[in-house]
């Protein structure tokens, strides 16, 4: 099929990756505009961008497509459909219209659940035992689509939102793929009215641990915010990410919140929670093992 493709992030890039592999004829990846990084803020193509260059695709990264000639450009394609995975712009009708198959959505939630703009990180801190990719057709609303392909998938005990980041970029690669050979079969399913949730983007203001909270509540924090932002609490003045943890039961039962127990293992309002990894201020990520030969923990965390 002739395709545009419509992403941004790292998680799209499997994505891409798949459907030059299947065959497919991309007519042109579209992605967010290079941004200021790095020491020297200069701008940076994205991920997507980085990899449509590479496999000498033509790309456009235009800040709206809004305006009367985005649109007419995007609609001169003569695409048969639209593959779009965290592209990060909202389609306007005229260009959801434009593909003459319309436009697909990769979705790594369970729909309705999770519906918006942070479905993974949502799913691990409000403590899910399950998520997965939808497929959906894409409409005005958001994530609203019908679906056209779901599958599901457990999340792990210790999984973190980076871990679970890579397992369903290569589910949705694979899945995509699947529908577009099976288009003319798959029936969309319109999405039930219980059940929706919306997984608002994460807030930086969400990041820093509280003690008093259940292990349970820690625990799915940490491993929900890592690697980015990251929890965090601070020791002697400095701030210290969290990165990979545990619950563990035991000794804490006598403890107050924030007590270092042994090792980096710190009591909770109740339970503990072991830190498995943590990253200092301008370091690297490391076990808490290796953290802990140069950082003194206190008698208390705050």
């Amino acid at each position: 099929m002739r395709i545009v493709f419509m992403g941004t992030p790292t998680f799209s890039v499997p994505v891409l990756d798949a459907l030059v592999a299947a065959g497919h004829e991309v007519a042109c990846v579209y992605t967010q505009p290079p941004r200021p990084a790095g020491r020297g803020k200069k701008d940076r193509p994205g991920p997507v961008h980085a990899r449509a260059e590479a496999l000498g695709l033509p790309v456009r990264h235009p800040i709206s497509l809004k305006g009367d000639a985005e649109r007419a450009a995007f609609a001169a394609l003569g695409a048969d459909i639209a593959v779009v995975v965290a592209y990060g712009l909202i389609l306007p009708q005229a260009v959801l219209d434009a593909p003459v198959r319309g436009c697909l959505n990769i979705h790594a939630s369970l729909l309705p659940r999770w519906r918006g703009a942070a479905p993974i990180h949502r799913a691990i801190i409000e403590g899910d035992a399950e998520t997965g990719v939808c497929i959906m057709g894409m409409e005005a609303g958001l994530d609203t689509g019908p679906v056209l392909l779901c599958e599901k998938t457990p999340i792990g005990a210790v999984e973190t939102t980076g871990d679970l980041h890579d397992r369903l970029s290569g589910m949705g690669a694979r899945l995509i793929v699947d529908a577009l050979e099976r288009l003319d079969d798959l029936r969309p399913v319109p999405q039930p009215e219980a059940g929706v949730s919306y997984a608002a983007k994460i807030d930086k203001a969400e990041a820093r641990v509280d003690w008093t909270l259940s292990a349970v509540a820690v625990d799915r924090q940490i491993r929900g915010l890592s690697p980015f932002p990251g929890a965090w609490c601070e020791v002697a003045g400095e701030r210290v990410k969290l990165l990979r943890s545990q619950v563990v039961m035991g000794s804490e039962a006598r403890s107050v919140p924030g007590q270092v127990l042994e090792g980096f293992t710190i009591a909770c309002g109740t339970g503990a929670v072991r830190i498995d990894q943590a990253q200092r201020s301008g370091r690297q990520p490391m076990a808490a093992e290796d953290v802990l030969r140069g950082l003194r923990l206190p008698a208390k965390l705050d």
